[in-house]
This record gives C-alpha cells, sequence and structure tokens, in this order.
C-alpha cells in the first residue's frame, strides 16, 4: 500500500493492514512463470503444428496459412471453453492461456455461455460485444494512430 493511502488510516485499519500482510501467503512467482511459459509455448506450438498441416496439405505459403490457423485455434479455444476443459488449462498455465488469441476466444465464449439464459441478442450477444468492443475500439484507435506517426515520419523524410 502506498505511503500516501496509509496516512489516511486509523491506528486500527494500519495495524489490522498489518495484520493482514503479515499472514498473506507467498505467490510461487517463479513456478507461476514457468508454467505461464509452459503453457504458453504448448498453445503456440499446437498452432505452428496447425499452420504446417495448412502449408503442406493444403498447398498454403506461410503468409496466408496464418488466418486460417488463427481460426482453428479460435475453434478449438471455444469448443475447449464449452466442454469446461479450457478453464483448467487456464487455472494451470496462468497468463500463458491468456496471453494468445486462445485466451481472447476463451473469454467471449464464457461471457457468451453465462448470459445465452437471457436469449440470444441480449444474453449472448449483448455480452460477447461487451468484452470485445473494448478490445477492438483500442485496436482500431492504436492503428490509426500508428497511421499518423508512420505518415508523419514519411512526410519529414522526404523533405
Amino acid at each position: 500500500m502506498s505511503s500516501i493511502k496509509r496516512k489516511n488510516l486509523t491506528p486500527v485499519q494500519q495495524q489490522y493492514q498489518d495484520f493482514a500482510r503479515a499472514r498473506e501467503p507467498q505467490r510461487p512467482i517463479l513456478s507461476n512463470c514457468v508454467r505461464a511459459f509452459i503453457g504458453g509455448g504448448i498453445i503456440c506450438t499446437i498452432g505452428q503444428g496447425i499452420q504446417w498441416f495448412f502449408i503442406n496439405y493444403f498447398n498454403f505459403d506461410e503468409k496466408t496459412a496464418g488466418d486460417p490457423t488463427v481460426a482453428v485455434l479460435i475453434m478449438i479455444s471455444v469448443l475447449l471453453t464449452s466442454f469446461g476443459v479450457y478453464d483448467h488449462i487456464a487455472q494451470w498455465a496462468g497468463a500463458g492461456s491468456s496471453v494468445p488469441v486462445t485466451g481472447f476466444a476463451n473469454t467471449i465464449a464464457s461471457a457468451s455461455l453465462d448470459h445465452k439464459s437471457e436469449g440470444f441478442v441480449l444474453g449472448v450477444g449483448g455480452n460477447m460485444f461487451k468484452i470485445a468492443g473494448p478490445v477492438i475500439v483500442f485496436g482500431v484507435f492504436s492503428a490509426f494512430i500508428v497511421a499518423i506517426i508512420s505518415v508523419m515520419i514519411k512526410s519529414l523524410g522526404g523533405m
């Protein structure tokens, strides 16, 4: 807790904060990092295998095999989320399962499954886009900013 917030606490509240901090379990940071690395690495290795499959059996090249690979990974993630398996993977792998596109697909699928009793439009669709909307807006806004910077750099370089 920052010292500014700590100054506003009463002595009893400060004593409780010290008491709670002393009994808080230590987080296994190193093992969490290793498990995230292994989990994310396995997901990426599966993706690489799927890409290899598209390249060798469907005559895609490395550039064009990326899109169907991502689509297959998203479908696998949604299926595993539907069956309740992805939650166990995410519990073990932590951030390693949430960083790849499969983690985003899991988030959207689980939000839609949680609210399917409210109907397809307001429940499933509405809650899917509550999650996906900010990500899409951030992506579009970031691309816009990068494009402006790129145009400025190119115009300054041309002078």
